[in-house]
């Protein structure tokens, strides 16, 4: 019996393609040296360099850093009388409204009533009856750091916040009651002091403003008591704002820091402070990989003021701002979405008497540029009161220069956010741009708890078809551009000669539960 020719290579022939199919296969789904063996020589060669230097710039070991700076970090611990009622504590440090808000109080009370870690977020610790037990002290934990000989503490505001005693633990055990030197609630930064007979380890300032994302970082604190916990890992972000206060500057970590890190501070590598552990998110209680810290550019300032005088003074312009969208630096006529737009002047402020108007867009400060409303926040708090500051201000198109007498911040400033209410009466004579409009009666004013001081037009429905508006029903117009309105027709008037123009959008000032503020409207041809 014959056999065909071909008939022993078959299998083989087979083997080979399965082979070839695998090598194939593999080359598309694995990486490593299967890919680099793929490159040009050139192309490898840089690639090996990148890595020699990746292994040369991270350290080989955090454990001369930590014995260096660890002994200068403190445990604080609080103790204040227990409140009759539970109820629904506000987090200090965290204004009414912060998303952050309740996101740590259901973690202070998760652990204060079932005495150990866990819940839904937070990063101090608290102690103290349950529902229905007798009154008592309550206490709290953070972290701190001794800078300079002298014995001051540096720690958060929330941490010492209400406490009747305040008690600083070294790393040797050495307990010391602490007082407080001052504290500042909008940056949440507090400054305490201790004494002792023998000498006191202390850090030094680091330069936040030269960080980068990237760079190596490591934490030192007490997380859930745990003294002298190091974690480390670099700045994920810079310029966090977290909407737990004006001056929000946040450095993002993610270095593990957890409840009871706060106050704590972040190291460089040479070993000195960039920064104030302060806060974290999480869904589940725990370090999920983002942590903020206050600058320490910021904190040393702060820092400086409370030691100085128990307390922060800080420079008061007299502007409420918005932010520069896109939309608005198109309606304005920038050619950049940077800058300050002043929505409101407060009378007989600094700003008003330096010619600052509704509408204009501040561009610097005092020589420097204003990229973001923090710029500028920031940068007027810095100034001490009685300095003289020039600004760059754009108005109508056109840059000017103004100089303002820098004033110092007023205890009390009025801060609102009032929602509009319900939309006005169906009395609209005009529709224009999806928008229904309607005369400002007094009924209207009244129905929208609108002093008589306030003009314009309301808004009083937003045709679907319109798409996404930044105005809604109850919103008044009061400007169209740089044109007060009074009427409906004024609205459609200046809309129509915007259009004629070329202009894509507009800008409006409109009043919504008496705040004013820009808003870009965009122009829909007919």
């Amino acid at each position: 019996m014959s056999t065909p020719a071909n008939a022993g290579r078959a299998p083989r022939l087979g083997r080979v393609r399965r082979t070839i199919a695998a090598v194939l296969l593999g080359t598309t789904v694995l990486t490593g040296p299967f890919l680099i063996a793929n490159q040009s020589t050139a192309a490898a060669a840089e690639s090996a360099l990148t890595q020699n230097a990746l292994s040369q710039n991270a350290p080989g070991s955090f454990a001369d850093l930590a014995a260096k700076v660890s002994p200068a970090v403190v445990n604080v611990s609080t103790t204040q009388q227990a409140k009759a009622e539970r109820g629904n504590p506000r987090m200090p440090g965290f204004p009414p409204g912060s998303p952050f808000e309740e996101f740590f109080r259901q973690f202070q009370d998760q652990f204060g009533q079932n005495g150990g870690p866990g819940g839904s977020g937070g990063d101090d610790q608290s102690e103290g009856p349950s529902e229905g037990q007798p009154r008592g002290k309550v206490g709290s934990l953070g972290s701190g750091f001794i800078i300079g000989a002298a014995g001051y503490v540096v720690t958060n505001n929330h941490v010492i916040d209400g406490a009747d005693e305040i008690k600083v633990t070294l790393q040797d055990g050495t307990e010391l009651p602490a007082t407080l030197v001052g504290r500042d609630a909008k940056t949440d930064i507090a400054l305490l002091k201790v004494k002792s007979d023998k000498a006191l380890p202390a850090l030094d300032w680091g330069d936040s403003d030269a960080a980068r994302v990237g760079d190596w970082v490591m934490a030192v604190g007490n997380p859930f008591g745990l003294g002298g916990t190091v974690t480390k890992g670099i700045i994920s972000a810079r310029g966090r704002d977290i909407h737990s206060g004006p001056y929000d500057d946040y450095l993002q970590l993610d270095a593990a820091i957890n409840r009871g890190n706060s106050g704590g501070p972040t190291f460089t590598l040479d070993g000195r402070v960039i920064g104030i552990n302060t806060a974290i998110y999480s869904p589940n209680g725990g370090s999920v990989g983002i942590g903020f810290a206050i600058p320490s550019n910021i904190a040393k300032q702060v820092v400086a003021q409370l030691k100085e005088n128990g307390h922060v003074e800080r420079g008061w312009l007299g502007v409420k701002i918005q932010e520069i969208s896109p939309e608005i630096a198109e309606s304005v006529g920038l050619s950049q979405t940077k800058g300050a737009l002043v929505a409101e002047v407060t009378p007989d402020s600094p700003a008003a008497k330096a010619g600052v108007r509704q509408g204009d867009v501040i561009l610097a400060y005092g020589g420097k540029p204003v990229n973001t409303l923090r710029d500028l926040t920031r940068r007027v708090a810095d100034t001490k009161a009685g300095d003289t500051v020039d600004m760059t201000v754009v108005r109508k198109g056109k840059e000017t220069t103004l100089t303002a007498h820098i004033a110092p911040l007023p205890a009390e400033q009025r801060m609102a956010a009032a929602e509009g209410a319900g939309p006005a009466a169906e009395s609209a004579v005009e529709t224009v741009n999806g928008l229904k409009l309607a005369p400002l009666d007094g009924a209207t004013r009244s129905r929208l708890g609108l002093g008589e001081g306030v003009k314009g037009v309301v808004v009083t429905s937003v045709s679907p078809q319109a798409g996404d508006l930044p105005v809604r029903p109850g919103d008044v117009i009061v400007k169209v551009g740089d044109h007060s309105v009074t009427s409906p027709a004024e609205v459609t008037k200046s809309l129509h000669e915007a259009e004629k123009d070329g202009r894509k959008a507009v800008l409006l000032l409109v009043n919504r539960g008496g705040n004013e503020s820009f808003v870009p409207l965009k122009l829909v041809k007919a």
